[in-house]
């Protein structure tokens, strides 16, 4: 099994899920769309389930952006 991060693109037509994911959002609050977030999070961290590929991810999130 593979435990390394693929951080190069990697979604289909990504611009259609970042539009998927704000449309998620409309219409909450603040603290609901928290929420939301937490939980996809979560549900995305279970799906992966590797640990090792988790903490890549955390670290990956953590590091100041480049560019």
């Amino acid at each position: 099994m593979n435990s390394d991060l693929t951080l190069a693109p990697n979604m289909d037509r990504p611009d259609d899920i970042y539009a998927d994911l704000l449309a998620a959002h409309d219409g909450l609050t603040k603290a609901d769309s928290d929420a939301l977030n937490a939980r996809l999070i979560l549900i995305l961290m279970n799906h992966i389930g590797q640990r090792e590929v988790l903490v890549q991810a955390l670290n990956a999130a953590r590091a100041p952006v480049t560019g």
